[in-house]
């Protein structure tokens, strides 16, 4: 386990200290369906940003809690907000949260 965050720490120092990975998720009841990025800091802080098939757009911040488990909250383009919570390996994960009350799932990598 010591190697692969070391690895990992050294990967985020060479491009930066900043990694980006893919986002795909949807909605609980699977009307609505988004794309977009994770970015994670070395300090374990980071934002995650969606676009849904709607046209809806999300941003939010997030914070590890735990070397493998994270939270945030989200704020949309129509005005509705959410938290979320995710579970990371480093490189890939999967996550849940509500917008609007409504559930919504996610995985990135």
């Amino acid at each position: 386990m010591r190697n692969a965050w070391a690895a990992l720490a050294a990967m985020l120092t060479i491009s930066g200290c900043a990694m980006t990975l893919p986002v795909k998720g949807q909605s609980g009841d699977g009307s609505e369906t988004f794309t977009g990025s994770a970015t994670g800091q070395i300090d374990g802080a980071g934002t995650l940003s969606i676009v849904s098939n709607k046209g809806r757009s999300c941003k939010g911040d997030f914070v590890y809690v735990t070397n493998r488990e994270g939270s945030g909250t989200f704020t949309c383009s129509d005005g509705q907000s959410g938290p979320f919570t995710f579970v990371s390996t480093g490189t890939r994960g999967t996550g849940s949260g509500t917008l609007g009350g409504k559930p919504f799932t996610f995985s990135f990598g």
